[in-house]
C-alpha cells in the first residue's frame, strides 16, 4: 500500500503527472494480478481437460473442478463497473497456451497414476482440441 500512500502524497503537492504516472502503474498490478489468478484457474481447468481425454473418461470431481475453474475465469475477467472484460478472446486464448506445458506437467503425476511423463502426456493428447474446448468453456454464457 506504500503506492497508495505515495498517491497521496503527489496529490497534495498537486503532482497531477506524477499522480497520474502512479496511477497507471496501480492499474496495470492490478491487472497483472487478475492475469495471475486467471493462468492459475487456467492450469486447474486444462489440467482436467488433459485428464479426460487421456485417460478417455471423466469423474465428478474432475467436472466440478472443470465447472468452477470456467466459472472463476469468467468472474475474475468481468470489468464491474464498465461491463466489459480485461483480456479479450485472443488475450484469453494466449493465457491459455502459456498454462498448457504447467497443466501437463502436473497432469502427467495423475494421469493413469503418473504413467507417462510430460512429453509422452503431450504426445498421446491433442492440444489444440483441449485450448479449443477450454476457450470454448470459457466463452459459453451459462
Amino acid at each position: 500500500m506504500e503506492e497508495i500512500l505515495e498517491l497521496k502524497e503527489l496529490l497534495l503537492k498537486g503532482d497531477i503527472k506524477g499522480s497520474l504516472t502512479l496511477v497507471d502503474e496501480l492499474e496495470e498490478m492490478g491487472r497483472k494480478d487478475i492475469i495471475n489468478n486467471i493462468r492459475s484457474y487456467a492450469v486447474i481447468l486444462l489440467l482436467h481437460l488433459i485428464k479426460q481425454q487421456a485417460e478417455n473418461r471423466t469423474t465428478r470431481s474432475w467436472d466440478v473442478s472443470i465447472r468452477n475453474s470456467v466459472l472463476e475465469i469468467q468472474d475474475l475477467n468481468e470489468r464491474p463497473k464498465s461491463k466489459g472484460v480485461y483480456l479479450n478472446s485472443e488475450e484469453l486464448r494466449g493465457i491459455l497456451e502459456k498454462a498448457y506445458p504447467q497443466a501437463v506437467n502436473k497432469a502427467s503425476l495423475e494421469v493413469e497414476e503418473g504413467r507417462y511423463d510430460s512429453r509422452e502426456l503431450e504426445q498421446k493428447v491433442n492440444r489444440v482440441k483441449i485450448l479449443n474446448q477450454a476457450m470454448n468453456l470459457i466463452n459459453a454464457d451459462d
